[in-house]
């Protein structure tokens, strides 16, 4: 059932049914991971990148089985890794502090919400458990890192539309924002310190990620069925320059990808991953995207995205070339 929206963003913002087809364009995928390990089930979920400077060829992309735990991969998609990690939903990850500081959202238990940490080992590809820490009460769902003035921020999404901006280092709950009805989807971009979240029947929601900040959301973009279509999903910083670049959003409903440009957040263009040698994707969840060198297939970045229909196989993360998503669009 839809919520309604706050009365000063509700006039004139009605969800329309989506069109049979909405606009957008054709990209193929350069690659994809082998399947999470749950077979004939919605297991795959959110990938996080992990871009190796020094050997882009050596980059390394994180992914939840949501039924089991964490998947990592090469960017040949083959598995370098597993850590059994029960139900954990969404993943994100940041370099701080000497280390490469991985974060889950773990679901295991339906009324408590936990994060989960760990560390990624650049050289081995191995992911080694680092503790949990308490979110609240609550299912946790979405989940995403940022760092804000300095310092490592988790951002744990519940189910039903509470956030959570939680220290990493003691577990304390810095503080809590809300949206209405069931969220997941969330990024912070560091740049400028934003927080944008996905409520999936409604829209995109930005807040101010830094602790002392307001927390009142503001509206982004709203489920129109052309631009957005139900559910809104995963969200990415495809981060271009001090604030420029492109916040890019899951269509889950079109199986389509939406491009919003940085920082004026206009729409930047739409598109689909169509079959090629690696399939098309369909009702993807979540999404990552890096800019930059990350090996000769992916010269000017990488996006991942979750497919939700890799039959015969399980689910599993299709690998674009960032290249071909601007060239599509023409940016």
């Amino acid at each position: 059932m839809r919520a309604l929206l706050p009365a000063m963003v509700l006039a004139g913002c009605a969800t329309l049914p989506p069109a049979p087809t909405t606009l957008a364009e054709n990209v193929t995928a350069r690659g994809e991971t082998e399947p999470v390990g749950t077979a004939a089930a919605d297991a795959a979920d959110d990938p996080a990148i992990w871009r190796n400077a020094a050997n882009p060829e050596a980059s390394l992309i994180i992914a939840t089985d949501k039924k089991s735990g964490l998947w990592v991969y090469g960017l040949d998609g083959r598995r370098r890794d597993f850590v059994q990690a029960g139900r954990v939903n969404n993943v994100d990850l940041r370099e701080h502090g000497g280390r490469i500081v991985v974060a889950a959202s773990d679901r295991t238990d339906m009324a408590n919400a936990k994060l989960a940490l760990f560390t990624l080992d650049g050289a081995t590809g191995k992911l080694m458990p680092a503790g949990t820490r308490a979110a609240g009460a609550g299912e946790a769902y979405g989940l995403c890192l940022g760092i804000v003035e300095a310092k490592l921020y988790a951002f744990v999404v519940l189910k039903d539309g509470t956030i959570r901006q939680i220290d990493p280092a003691d577990g304390a709950v810095v503080r809590t924002m809300k949206l209405a009805t069931q969220s997941e989807g969330c990024v912070v971009d560091d740049r400028t310190a934003t927080l944008f979240v996905a409520e999936e029947d409604v829209g995109i929601w930005r807040f101010d990620a830094r602790p002392g900040g307001n927390t009142t959301p503001v509206p982004v973009a709203k489920v129109d069925g052309r631009t957005l279509v139900a559910d809104v999903e995963g969200l990415a910083i495809a981060a271009n320059g001090a604030d420029g670049g492109w916040l890019v959003a899951s269509s889950q409903g079109d199986n389509a990808y939406q491009l919003f440009r940085l920082p004026d957040l206009s729409p930047a263009g739409r598109f689909r991953v169509v079959a090629g040698r690696y399939g098309a994707t369909s009702e993807t969840d979540g999404i990552e995207v890096t800019l930059g060198n990350v090996g000769p297939a992916f010269p000017g970045g990488l996006m991942v995205v979750q497919d939700g229909d890799n039959a015969p196989a399980a689910q599993n993360f299709k690998l674009l070339a960032w290249d071909d998503v601007k060239a599509a669009l023409g940016l």
